[in-house]
Formats: structure tokens, sequence, C-alpha cells
């Protein structure tokens, strides 16, 4: 009876994880049977860059009624002010990336990176060094803008001149002068043509890695149901994520995303440590002014 359960206590390997939790991640992914890792990221990894989520933070300083109306195109059209009272920080500050963007660019030196799939408009993915073609800004960019009227683009100078003023940005093409709006997708937009046409990839993934997102805003929260079955799902969140967890192979790690990806290489030991340590310090040479098309 006593070698029966011995034997009952020994681990049962499901889809590559020996155990639901931190440990058994970073020993799936030691293994060298993980190849193929995609990125589901929000605005909780940019909070330690001091980005807040604009589509959830301060709107008790702008006067509107309903603070939703800010991403609605419809009544940004008729009030831009408003959603510039908000982003007016982003395009006056510097940020640097965080431990949680050199870990991704981390994934993908170590040739395991799939696709980064994010939420977020600050671009400091890409600033991390993340490869374009692997980054799938879901609701756009700040990196961009356009006229809503001719779909004209302004140059990035005259936008941050005019949002930083205070004055909202508007289209210089002959006979227009329509409000100018960041390729930021609104809610009830088309998303980029880049999200539907890498869906049927998500598949591939045998790892998915949930970082700083609630998973609350569709279509973006529907991807974490495209894996497969076989493909273990850890959130990495401060908060809970509603629907991880009815799989026999979803991870829930409650914390900092930082802080817990750091003990993660930890735990995955050789240089991963090093190596993250080493790729964000070479973020410090790479502070993004926004619209001053400049890294200080």
């Amino acid at each position: 009876m006593g070698q029966l359960l011995s034997w009952l206590r020994i681990p049962t390997r499901r889809h590559g994880l020996v155990s639901k939790d931190l440990e058994g991640v970073a020993e799936y992914i030691a293994s060298g049977k993980c190849k193929n890792v995609v990125i589901m990221c929000g605005a909780g990894i940019s909070r330690a860059a001091g980005i807040p989520d604009f589509r959830s933070e301060g709107e008790s300083n702008i006067d509107i009624s309903r603070p939703q109306d800010l991403f609605i195109l419809s009544y940004f059209k008729k009030n831009p002010r408003p959603f510039y009272q908000i982003v007016t920080q982003l395009y006056g500050g510097t940020y640097r990336p965080t431990l949680t963007h050199s870990f991704i660019r981390l994934l993908e030196t170590k040739g395991i990176l799939n696709a980064c799939w994010t939420q977020n408009v600050d671009d400091l993915e890409r600033l991390a060094g993340v490869s374009s073609w692997r980054l799938i800004q879901a609701h756009g960019s700040l990196d961009s803008q356009r006229c809503t009227t001719c779909n004209a683009k302004l140059d990035d100078r005259k936008m941050k001149q005019a949002v930083v003023s205070g004055e909202v940005p508007l289209c210089e093409k002959r006979g227009c002068k329509g409000f100018v709006k960041p390729d930021v997708v609104f809610f009830g937009e088309t998303l980029p043509l880049k999200f539907w046409l890498n869906l049927p990839f998500i598949k591939r993934a045998d790892l998915l890695i949930i970082l700083g997102t609630s998973l609350a805003v569709p279509p973006f929260a529907f991807l974490a149901d495209r894996v497969s079955k076989s493909c273990p799902r850890v959130v990495i969140n401060k908060e809970t994520v509603w629907g991880i967890g009815r799989r026999d192979n979803d991870v829930q790690c409650l914390g900092d995303c930082d802080e817990t990806l750091r003990r993660l290489v930890q735990l995955i030991g050789g240089n991963w440590e090093e190596q993250l340590d080493e790729l964000w310090k070479h973020t410090e040479d790479k502070v993004f002014r926004y619209k001053d098309n400049v890294i200080l």
C-alpha cells in the first residue's frame, strides 16, 4: 500500500506542465519542448513605465457625463477635446520599456516567441526590440494619426505640438480642417487587418502567457479560447482573469508582472536571468519621447 501511495504522489505531466504553478511553467520552458509561445498583454505591463490605463483611469478629471464616450468615434467627431485631455500626458512624457517588455524580447531571442498580441497603444514592445512582424497591435498605436474626415495623415511633430499645447489637432489638407485622431481603435471600429490575418496562427501555440490584462474587452479577450486544448494558458496579473481556470492546464499567478517574470527566469535557470537583465539594461538608452521621433 505504501508503494502504491508513493506512486500516486508522483506528479502527472499534462500538456507539458509538471505542476500548475510558476515552477511547472519554468520546468516546461526549460525542457526545450516549448517552441511556440504566444503572448497576450495589456495595460498592466506598462504601468511600471508610468503609463496609465487611459481607457479606465483619470476620467474623473474630465468634463464628460459618460466616460465610455471618450472612445466612441461618433462622439470624438463631435467633441474630441476630452479624449485629448486624457492622452496629453502620453504625448508630453518620456517612457522606458519595463522588465516585462524585455522578457517578451527575450523569448524572441531564444527563438520561441510565436507572436505578441497587445492591447497597448504605447509601442513599448517595439521599443524593447520585439520584431514588428511578431507584434500584433490589436487596438492600434499612437505612433501615427490621420484625419477623421479625409483620412490624410498629419506630421508627428505637428501632432505633438497641438496636443501638448492643449489644442485639438486639425487636418492641414486644403479645405478640410477635420479632427485628427491617433490610429487607436475606438469602440465599434474595425480592428487592424493584421489582427484578423494572424488569427489562424494562434493555434500553433504550445504555451500562452497572458500578461497584465483582465481580458475584459472583446474580441481581444476571445484569443485565449483559440489556442488548442493541449496548450497551457498562464496568467500573470494582479487580478484573476475570468475564464482562465476552466481547463486542467490553466495556471493563474497573481502578482506584479515584473516581479513574477523575474522569478520565472530564475526558476528556468541557465543564463535566462542574465540575458533578461542585459536586454533591459539596453533600454536605458532607448527612452522614447512621443512624437519627437527621437530616442533619448
